[in-house]
């Protein structure tokens, strides 16, 4: 009781991040159904914080979703917020540690416990909280998909398609089914996405529009490409360029080169009917990708960092996973890229501003595939029969 309430009070300490996120959410709704028009107006994307450029920045849908907050008062919407968000962190806990603690035989409760106080201290898992974000519960969508598919169940695509309903970047995680000739669970991600986003053009024309056609394109609204958080590929390109704007030619020449690694080694996952690491290796080229990866968006290296954790526990225990394990941990606990804040020129601007970014990229190029479907369905508690291979890899076998 002790760690968890140390545990609740680290990760929602309220002066931190002042759940800032949470209230665009909360007063952008606010003000779109009190604009002309209602929600089938086009008021929830004039909305900007006062003073700020910052408004609403996902797609109609997410508004839908977080529509019911626009009833409460915010003492009650906040304190729905922080419920959702641990709740979250929860699932992605028994998600990523239950595995790790049946195949080394871990005390349960002591191991949830530390693993739990552990998770506050990362940087990323500690401003999600405390901005009140949605990468936790996306990540936690992703994560049940990613136990359907390794039990064979026909839901599997849900949860990744409301993910990339929600927020475009998950989508990924729909070519990670495509890579990895998941077909039918890439057609219901898709059915799902497309259906959610059908349904919020019918019930917001307005907004839909006025996203789709001008919201998502204005780059102004998220804030300063260049600045120390973003911690994506198109964020290494802008403090290179700053005060200018970034060469499009070098950020779209990285991303296809990101992509191609990515297939190849989801492929080579996928070979070894490795569902966590493909998760986990999609989850890095996400953050790498998108066009802005603030450093709370960073929840998705998560599934790497307990594959490491894994490997580390893994007898003989040598002290090279290890080390790698702890060093990845502490650099998403160190806060590290702030000390370049103000200025990022330089080598050791161009190595420390960007920490965030090599250590996504030594993951994706490093990080080790080994566990096979079947042994991820035992330890995850599933029946350990065992999934069809895609029909072009058995036809493919001698």
């Amino acid at each position: 009781m002790l760690c968890a309430g140390v545990t609740t009070f680290v990760a929602t300490v309220p002066y931190h991040r002042d759940w800032f996120d949470l209230w665009v959410y909360y007063d952008a709704v606010r003000h779109w159904t009190g604009a002309e028009g209602g929600v089938r107006g086009a008021g929830l994307y004039d909305y900007r914080v006062p003073g700020q450029v910052y408004g609403f920045t996902y797609p109609p849908f997410a508004a839908l979703c977080v529509l019911p907050l626009s009833l409460l008062s915010w003492p009650v919407a906040l304190t729905a917020g922080i419920v959702a968000n641990l709740g979250a962190l929860a699932l992605i806990l028994r998600r990523l540690a239950e595995p790790v603690i049946r195949r080394h035989g871990l005390d349960r409760w002591t191991s949830y416990t530390l693993i739990l106080c552990m998770l506050a201290l990362l940087e990323p898992v500690y401003d999600s909280i405390s901005f009140g974000q949605v990468n936790l519960l996306l990540l936690a969508l992703v994560l049940t998909d990613a136990r359907l598919l390794s039990t064979g169940s026909r839901w599997a695509g849900i949860g990744i398609g409301l993910a990339a309903a929600v927020k475009l970047t998950p989508a990924i995680f729909i070519g990670y089914l495509v890579v990895t000739r998941r077909r039918r669970a890439a057609g219901t991600a898709v059915t799902v996405a497309v259906g959610a986003t059908l349904l919020a053009f019918l019930l917001a024309p307005g907004a839909s529009y006025a996203y789709w056609t001008s919201a998502l394109w204005d780059t102004s609204r998220i804030g300063d490409l260049s600045y120390v958080s973003n911690q994506s590929w198109q964020g290494v390109l802008a403090r290179l360029a700053a005060p200018h704007e970034p060469e499009r030619l070098w950020w779209a020449l990285g991303v296809l080169a990101i992509v191609g690694l990515w297939a190849y080694r989801v492929d080579k996952a996928r070979a070894a009917g490795d569902i966590r690491g493909g998760i986990a290796l999609t989850g890095a080229a996400a953050c790498l990708v998108s066009p802005v990866t603030w450093v709370h968006h960073l929840v998705w290296l998560l599934p790497a960092l307990a594959i490491l954790a894994d490997r580390a526990l893994e007898p003989p225990r040598r002290g090279g996973p290890l080390t790698v394990a702890v060093g990845v941990y502490v650099m998403l606990c160190s806060y590290v890229v702030w000390l370049w804040r103000y200025d990022a020129s330089g080598i050791d601007g161009f190595i420390g501003a960007n920490a965030f970014v090599w250590t996504a990229l030594a993951l994706l190029l490093t990080l080790p595939l080994r566990s096979p479907d079947q042994e991820f369905r035992a330890l995850s508690g599933g029946p350990v029969r065992p999934v069809p291979e895609p029909r072009a890899a058995v036809e493919a076998t001698p």
